[in-house]
């Protein structure tokens, strides 16, 4: 017990040794600690913003800026090693490229540029500024100046072809380039074109390349994506044919090994999407030359996929703000696969044959994504005529008069008078007539692939949502004289083809284009489908009637329509095919007033009444056109 009492006694002389005995520093029975490391850190920073604050005046707005810009530069200086030359070079493009600026100084600030340039084309280049300086100065120089930017590029080509700034100067190079050179760079091209088309960038080059290139050039890019053999031995690719089956024959290539190269070319296209390129489109056709059944309907499969999820403009803004070529190629972007797909003939194959070998289901989306680029694709050369495809295809006419006949009819006074535009409309009015539609044309819209499918045979497809079959056919099921009825009647197409010819009779009449829609308008189409509409065509034979009774020289301004060559022989033409159009014209415009148009073109519409071959016709007008025949002003028809 005792040695316990002693312990604790000298554990409290160590506490108490350890209280303060009293000082300065006491507070409240503590010892005050000095302050630590951390803490005379934090007192020495705040001392040094306080002194720092004192030491820098307060700075006005304008000071603040410039010395924001001053280290901007100075950040710019150190990221970029060509600043300098860069700015010098920008100062240089915005004199060169003014509109008001002689030949002279604009070839001096160019060859300032070029000078300045020195060695460094290759880092110009890849630059998002001074490439378009080089750009500008290609455009602008002499050719000998371009030759050296060309051979100082020369080794560098495909890599600039992969960049994203320098693509636009190497087309630009291509574009004013010598024979020499573009063969030079499409030989220079072999071994990479499959490679180059798989990449975002440099797949327009190649695209461009094939548009500037010539048959045998084409061909050269063409063969090493059809087999590993084209691809390696360069002579094997200088061959007169481009077609792969002749390739195939000439060369004695197996079969099978063009179709397992072909499709390890064509597969990576078809899932990144790369499929709006002409080149692309004629390497597709090919393949489905050769593929067999299975091959061929995945091919087409993958691009009605591809079709359907394309970006539709309904749920695509382009943002107000843009510049204009920004928005421009945003607007572009935004545009359903199927319109991009439509600058040549191959691509219009692949989408009649997404349209003719789809399902009912694959054909509805299609005709959906084309919402609101109707009126593009009618007045485009191979648009209409992919429109012409649906319109004789598609037997959904209830979706067909929803999307696109509602379109139509809102473009209908552009599409009349357009080369392009009214060429649906006479697929309507007269389906596949040779008038309208040349023999190139014709084989596109009725273009399709003989693995998949043979004449009168229909395509089964399964549905992977259902599992049930689906059978989807060429031609479509609907007899084509009730399609044509749905279309024309059912929509209110027929109506307002006759209204706007009734308000624009002159210019249609005069018209080289729409004439021919006038026309097929006028005699009711083939197998008289406007029949049902008979008063408003009677309204539009007036029409033409009271502006042909015009006195002949009263209108200074345009041709009298008995004396234009054009309406002259659409009339003409009338006469002969539609007898109730002859009775209104001669009763309104001709009786009794032959002498005045018994020369020039207006003499042939007077011959017209007596060639036709309806009698009420000629009896009308032989009894008043007889004196003019006996004094030799007319000839009468069937005598020399």
């Amino acid at each position: 017990m005792a040695t316990g009492g002693k312990k604790m006694e000298s554990k409290k002389r160590k506490r108490d040794d350890q209280k303060p005995k009293g000082g300065k520093n006491q507070v409240l029975g503590k010892v005050a600690r000095k302050p630590g490391k951390a803490q005379e850190k934090g007192f020495n920073k705040e001392k040094h913003v306080v002194t720092k604050v004192e030491k820098k005046e307060p700075k006005s707005a304008k000071e603040r800026r410039l010395a924001s810009k001053e280290m901007t530069e100075l950040r710019k200086k150190k990221r970029k090693p060509n600043y300098n030359l860069e700015k010098e070079l920008a100062l240089l493009w915005e004199k060169m490229r003014c509109h008001d600026v002689s030949k002279e100084d604009r070839s001096k600030f160019v060859s300032e540029a070029l000078r300045k340039m020195g060695g460094k084309f290759m880092e110009i280049a890849g630059s998002h500024v001074s490439a378009r300086v080089l750009q500008t100065c290609i455009k602008y120089c002499t050719q000998e100046e371009k030759d050296k930017v060309f051979d100082a590029l020369r080794p560098h080509f495909l890599t600039l072809a992969r960049k994203k700034y320098a693509v636009h100067l190497v087309k630009k190079l291509l574009d004013s380039a010598s024979k020499k050179q573009f063969e030079w760079f499409v030989s220079s091209l072999h071994g990479q074109v499959a490679s180059l088309l798989r990449h975002s960038v440099g797949a327009a080059v190649v695209e461009h390349v094939y548009h500037l290139a010539k048959g045998s050039q084409k061909r050269s890019l063409l063969v090493e994506m059809y087999s590993t053999e084209l691809q390696l031995f360069k002579d094997l690719t200088k061959i007169n044919s481009a077609r792969l089956l002749d390739i195939i024959a000439m060369l004695g290539l197996q079969k099978s090994s063009v179709l397992q190269h072909m499709t390890l070319v064509i597969q990576p296209l078809l899932e990144k999407g790369i499929v709006d390129y002409s080149i692309v489109h004629t390497v597709i056709l090919e393949y489905l030359t050769i593929a067999d059944k299975t091959s061929a309907t995945d091919v087409i499969r993958q691009l009605i996929s591809q079709i359907e999820g394309s970006t539709n403009s309904d749920e695509t803004e382009v943002t107000p703000n843009l510049p204009k070529k920004l928005k421009n190629k945003s607007k572009r972007l935004a545009q359903p696969l199927l319109v991009r797909m439509m600058h040549n003939r191959d691509g219009l194959k692949i989408a009649v044959l997404c349209v003719k070998h789809g399902t009912a289901k694959d054909r509805k989306k299609i005709i959906k994504s084309m919402k609101g680029h109707v009126r593009k694709l009618a007045l485009d050369q191979y648009g209409s005529l992919l429109l012409i495809c649906i319109l004789s295809i598609v037997d959904d006419t209830k979706l067909v008069n929803k999307v696109i006949m509602q379109e139509i009819k809102k473009a209908l006074n552009d599409l009349v008078h357009d080369k392009n535009g009214r060429r649906p409309l006479l697929q309507l009015l007269h389906p596949n007539c040779s008038r309208y539609l040349s023999p190139d044309d014709l084989a596109s819209i009725n273009y399709t692939v003989p693995s998949i499918i043979s004449q009168g045979e229909e395509l089964a497809e399964t549905d992977v949502s259902t599992g049930e079959g689906q059978k989807a056919s060429v031609e479509g099921k609907k007899d084509p004289s009730l399609r044509r009825s749905e279309l024309l009647l059912d929509s209110g197409l027929g109506e307002g083809l006759i209204e706007i010819c009734t308000e624009n009779v002159g210019a249609l009449l005069r018209s080289n284009f729409g004439r021919e829609v006038i026309y097929e308008v006028a005699i009711g189409g083939a197998d008289k489908i406007l029949q049902p509409l008979s008063n408003k065509l009677h309204t539009l034979y007036e029409a033409i009637a009271s502006l042909a009774a015009v006195p002949k020289g009263t209108d200074t301004k345009e041709e009298h329509v008995f004396e234009n060559f054009h309406s002259s022989r659409t009339i003409r033409k009338l006469i002969l095919d539609s007898p109730e159009f002859a009775s209104v014209l001669w009763k309104v415009s001709l009786q009794g007033k032959t002498d005045v148009w018994a020369q020039g073109h207006s003499s042939k519409v007077l011959l017209a009444f007596l060639e036709s071959t309806d009698s009420k016709t000629r009896d009308l007008a032989k009894s008043e056109l007889q004196h003019l025949i006996d004094t030799g002003v007319l000839k009468e028809p069937g005598k020399n």
